[in-house]
């Protein structure tokens, strides 16, 4: 029987979908789960409905235990999977609407600029308080990480966390899925190879049936009947790098230079019927109103009136896979968030990359990929040297590094001077103290923890 713990499982629609993603596999019908979160009535809310769901699709040896204690939920795991968003949306708003302030226009802000610079700082000592309860309780588990900014918090926990990690996300297969919509050819007819890092991770390589499809690429996309005008951004890259970008087109759009420097320029790279499409503050907007969609949604899924996830409905995210092929031995391929060494030529060693790995019962084995192309290596480049700075930060409590770390994002670059930067930075410590201990003179600071030679890939 499986142990499986999620912390920050008071994600509504998250942890459901990943609860029944395990129940696809037929030897998981059996598993432990435990659902942490400090947010009770979000807990409750997640464990009633996740009971509900195993009810309906018949499956009552599942067990789901709720806890708001993360040390009950992690002893004895063989897995743990955080979810957490630290802050919630109540920190989020600073994210957002501080930098806005100073004319940085973030959709998403999540995993660099402003926003993802300060989403880590209050992450990680999180996640490294997970990791050091993992050590004392679950020294075999794997952590699976989803939280965001994903490259930061997963290279913060190589670091310091003396646990294994690998890193999650859902951006190749969207990405591989518009390839083939573009090019109006079956998903799983088209070959592909993505590397880079989290959210910026590129599709070096595609083909079909062998016939290489990158020279051809643009004019798909440009003669399709929507791709134009919900990823502007997106074609634009590639129309100048030649390789498509994964995330979505208000994801790309905040990480680059060029497309959100003053409102009026915007709308010609922005689709503004939607948050991806790269509206301002439009994931907060989302977020918001999801939470009240789900709140009306709630009693009516547990009265039948709206239908539970039916089991034997799989989603695309990684983790029931990585979990079936290290338990099962059924081989698996994704694209995962782990430890450069030397896998990725043209980036840092020791920095974050996202590329193809395969897992089986031995565990998780990374692909060598060689040299990125140079513009998309310098893209990736640039973001790399804003976690390196925002990781080191987090670590020590460096508030002058966090200030660098920022004045190097490239949109916060190309719209603000020094000065601003450092009076908007002043102004989001402000703000965001509640959630930044290592900063509050608490001396709060983690020491390096090296972790054991290769014990990053292996399961056993």
């Amino acid at each position: 029987m499986l142990k499986i713990a999620m912390i920050g499982a008071g994600s509504i629609g998250f942890t459901r979908r990943l609860i029944m993603d395990l129940m696809a596999v037929p030897e998981f019908r059996d598993t432990e789960f435990r659902l942490m979160d400090i947010n009770a009535e979000n807990l409750e809310m997640v464990t009633n409905l996740s009971r509900h769901m195993l009810e309906v699709n018949g499956l009552d040896r599942v067990t789901i235990h709720s806890t708001t204690n993360q040390r009950e939920a992690i002893k004895d795991a063989d897995y743990v999977i955080c979810l957490a968003r630290v802050g919630g949306l109540e920190a989020y708003r600073h994210d957002i609407e501080i930098p806005l302030k100073y004319g940085v226009e973030q959709c998403v802000g999540d995993t660099l600029g402003p926003g993802g610079v300060f989403f880590a700082l209050r992450t990680i000592p999180v996640l490294l308080d997970i990791a050091r309860d993992m050590r004392e309780l679950a020294p075999n588990a794997l952590l699976l990480n989803y939280s965001n900014p994903m490259a930061m918090n997963t290279w913060a926990v190589r670091r310091a966390g003396g646990v294994r990690v690998v890193g999650l996300c859902h951006g190749v297969q969207h990405g591989h899925e518009q390839i083939a919509e573009a090019f109006g050819l079956p998903q799983s007819e088209i070959d592909q190879i993505c590397a880079g890092i989290n959210h910026q991770t590129w599709f070096i390589k595609v083909s079909h049936k062998g016939k290489d499809l990158l020279p051809g690429m643009l004019e798909a996309f440009e003669k399709h009947p929507t791709l134009p005008q919900t990823e502007p951004c997106r074609i634009d890259v590639l129309r100048r790098f030649g390789y498509y970008s994964t995330e979505s087109n208000g994801h790309l759009s905040e990480y680059l230079p060029w497309y959100r420097k003053q409102s009026a320029d915007m709308n010609k790279w922005i689709n503004d019927k939607e948050w991806i499409g790269g509206v301002t503050a439009g994931y907060l907007e989302h977020c918001l109103e999801r939470f009240e969609d789900y709140k009306a949604m709630y009693p009516k899924w547990l009265n039948g009136e709206l239908e539970s996830i039916p089991l034997g409905q799989r989603s695309e995210e990684h983790g029931s896979y990585i979990i079936e092929a290290l338990e099962t031995g059924r081989p698996y391929r994704g694209n995962f968030n782990i430890e450069n060494r030397g896998m990725i030529t043209n980036l840092p060693d020791g920095s974050t990359i996202e590329i193809p790995c395969y897992v089986d019962r031995h565990g998780i084995a990374p692909t060598w990929i060689g040299d990125l192309p140079l513009a998309c290596a310098a893209t990736c480049r640039a973001s790399i040297s804003v976690q390196e700075m925002a990781v080191e930060a987090a670590l020590t409590g460096n508030h002058e590094l966090v200030k660098q770390a920022i004045l190097h994002d490239p949109l916060t670059a190309a719209i603000c001077g020094t000065e601003q930067v450092w009076s908007m930075v002043d102004e989001m410590f402000e703000a965001l103290a509640p959630w930044l201990p290592q900063f509050n003179g608490e001396n709060r600071t983690w020491k390096d923890i090296p972790q054991p030679e290769a014990g990053y890939y292996r399961i056993s």
